[in-house]
C-alpha cells in the first residue's frame, strides 16, 4: 500500500520520543535523523528531504516545545504541519471558466496513465453535472485512440476523434464540436514519449497557443520516485503547467514523488489516482495527506466517499432492518456491493484513524479474501434461503458449501454471525426503540465482513 514503509518508519521513530516521556534537544534531533532517513528511503528528494528536517528541527528544539507536559505530541504535530505546508496546505480546485468551455490540456511522459486519468477525470465532472468532452489528439502511439474511446465509454463520456490527422486541426474542431452541442468541459488528451524532447514540447507549445486552455495538468507516475521531480520541472519550464495529478497512489509506490512535487516545482498536486476503476480519482488535500502518512487516518475523505458512493435509501433501509432484528443475505450482500464501489478494502482501512502504518499488505489480501469467500458463499444461497436464513438444514449448507468452495463450518460461522448481529440489535434497542450501553459485534459492522 502506498507509503507503507514510510508509515511503519515514521511511526517507530515517534514512539521512541512518546517512551521517553521528558524529551531533550539530543533526543529530537536523534528522531529527525531516523525521520530524515525514513524520508530518503521513500525516494523523497535529497533537498526536499534535508530542508524539511531542518525546518522541523528548528521548531521543535524549542524551550516551549521541549518543557510543554506532552513534548513528543508537540513535535508529531510540528511534523503533521510541516509535511502539509510541503505538499502544498491546501487543496487546488480546478479553474472552472466563467463562459463555457472550460479547456484542460493534459500532458504527461507515455506510460503515466495520461489518457486512462483524462477519462477519470471526465467521469468526476460527468458525476458533478457537468457536459465534459474528450479529445483524441495522441496521434502517434498504437491504438492510442482506441483506448481513449474504451475509457471514454466506462467514463459515460463523449470522444471526439478524427483519426491519426493533425493535432491543431483535432483541436480546432473539437472545440467547435463543443460549443455546437453544450460541452462545458474539454479535455484535451496530447501524445506522450518515453522521454522529454524537443519535438514532443515543440508539439504541445502550439497546441497550447491554440487551444489557450484554462488549465494544464500534468499526469505523473508516483512510482517514478524522485525521478518525478525531474519530469515536473522539465514539462514546467518547456511548456508551464498548472496543476498535478499523481498516479497509482494506491500501489506500493514508497510516496516520494507526493512529498516532493510540490516543494521542488512550486505547482500543487489537484488530484491522485488510487485504482484501477473509472471512480478511483480523488482531490488531494495535502493535510489529509499528512495525516494518512502519519498513520491518523483520513475521516473527511471515507465520509465523502461514503456520501457520493453510497446508495443512502439503501443503507438506510438496512439500517432499519438491522434495528428490527430482521437482517437477512440480501441486505449483506447489497452492502458488499455498496463497500465495494467506496475502493479497495486497503484504501478503505488507510482512512481509519489508528489503522495506518499497521495494515500490512497481507493483511487487505486476507479481508479481501475473506470479503470473497462471505460473497460466494451467499451466492451459492437460492433467494430463499438469502431472505429466510432459517431455511438453511445441514443438506442445504453442505449444498452451499460445495458451491461456493468453502467448508460447512464457514457457513455456518457467516450464520451465526448473522444471528447474533441480530440478536444484539435487539438487545441494543431494547425492543423497544430505547438504546442500551454495549458493543455491537465486529465493531457495530455487518456479519461476514472483516471490520
Amino acid at each position: 500500500m502506498a507509503f507503507e514503509g514510510l508509515s511503519e518508519k515514521l511511526s517507530a521513530a515517534f514512539k521512541k520520543l512518546k517512551n521517553r516521556g521528558k524529551l531533550s534537544e539530543a533526543d529530537v534531533r536523534e528522531a529527525m535523523r531516523e525521520v530524515r532517513l525514513a524520508l530518503l528511503e521513500a525516494d523523497v528528494n535529497y533537498k526536499v528531504a534535508k530542508d524539511f528536517v531542518k525546518s522541523v528541527t528548528e521548531k521543535a528544539v524549542g524551550e516551549q516545545v521541549l518543557q510543554s507536559l506532552t513534548p513528543a505530541q508537540q513535535v508529531i504535530k510540528i511534523v503533521n504541519d510541516e509535511m502539509t505546508a510541503l505538499m502544498g496546505s491546501t487543496h487546488t480546485r480546478i479553474n472552472i471558466s466563467s463562459r463555457p468551455p472550460t479547456i484542460l490540456l493534459m500532458c504527461g511522459l507515455q506510460g503515466s496513465g495520461k489518457t486512462t486519468h483524462s477519462a477519470k477525470l471526465a467521469y468526476m465532472f460527468r458525476q458533478q453535472g457537468k457536459r465534459p468532452l474528450l479529445v483524441a489528439c495522441d496521434v502517434y502511439r498504437p491504438a492510442a485512440i482506441d483506448q481513449l474511446k474504451v475509457v471514454g465509454q466506462k467514463a459515460g463520456v463523449p470522444v471526439f476523434e478524427m483519426g491519426q490527422t493533425d493535432p491543431l486541426l483535432i483541436c480546432k474542431k473539437a472545440l467547435s464540436h463543443a460549443n455546437d452541442y453544450g460541452n462545458d468541459i474539454v479535455i484535451i488528451d496530447t501524445a506522450g514519449r518515453l522521454h522529454i524532447d524537443e519535438a514532443l514540447m515543440d508539439e504541445l507549445r502550439a497546441i497550447k497557443a491554440q487551444v489557450k486552455p484554462n488549465e494544464t495538468l500534468l499526469v505523473i507516475d508516483s512510482m517514478t520516485g524522485q525521478d518525478a521531480v525531474n519530469v515536473a520541472q522539465s514539462f514546467d519550464s518547456g511548456l508551464g503547467v498548472d496543476g498535478v495529478i499523481l498516479t497509482k497512489l494506491d500501489g506500493d509506490t514508497r510516496g516520494g514523488a507526493a512529498l516532493s512535487v510540490k516543494a521542488a516545482t512550486g505547482k500543487p498536486i489537484k488530484f491522485a489516482g488510487v485504482g484501477e476503476k473509472i471512480g478511483d480519482l480523488e482531490p488531494f488535500y495535502p493535510d489529509r495527506m499528512a495525516s494518512r502518512i502519519l498513520g491518523f487516518g483520513d475521516v473527511m475523505t471515507l465520509i465523502e466517499k461514503a456520501s457520493t458512493q453510497l446508495d443512502q435509501e439503501s443503507a438506510a433501509a438496512t439500517a432499519r432492518k438491522m434495528k428490527e432484528g430482521q437482517l437477512d443475505f440480501n441486505d449483506l450482500l447489497e452492502q458488499m456491493g455498496q463497500m465495494k464501489k467506496m475502493g479497495s478494502f486497503a484504501s478503505l482501512l488507510e482512512m481509519i484513524p489508528g489503522m495506518g502504518g499497521k495494515v500490512t499488505e497481507e493483511d487487505a489480501q486476507q479481508g479481501e479474501a475473506q470479503m470473497r469467500r462471505t460473497e460466494a458463499i451467499i451466492q451459492s444461497m437460492t433467494p430463499a434461503e438469502r431472505a429466510k436464513p432459517s431455511l438453511l438444514s445441514p443438506s442445504r449448507k453442505r449444498r452451499i458449501a460445495a458451491g461456493s468452495g468453502t467448508r460447512v463450518e464457514d457457513v455456518n460461522r457467516l450464520i451465526r454471525q448473522l444471528a447474533d448481529t441480530q440478536k444484539m440489535m435487539k438487545q441494543f434497542t431494547g425492543g423497544k426503540g430505547k438504546k442500551r450501553r454495549g458493543r455491537l459485534p465486529f465493531g457495530g459492522g455487518m456479519p461476514g465482513l472483516p471490520m
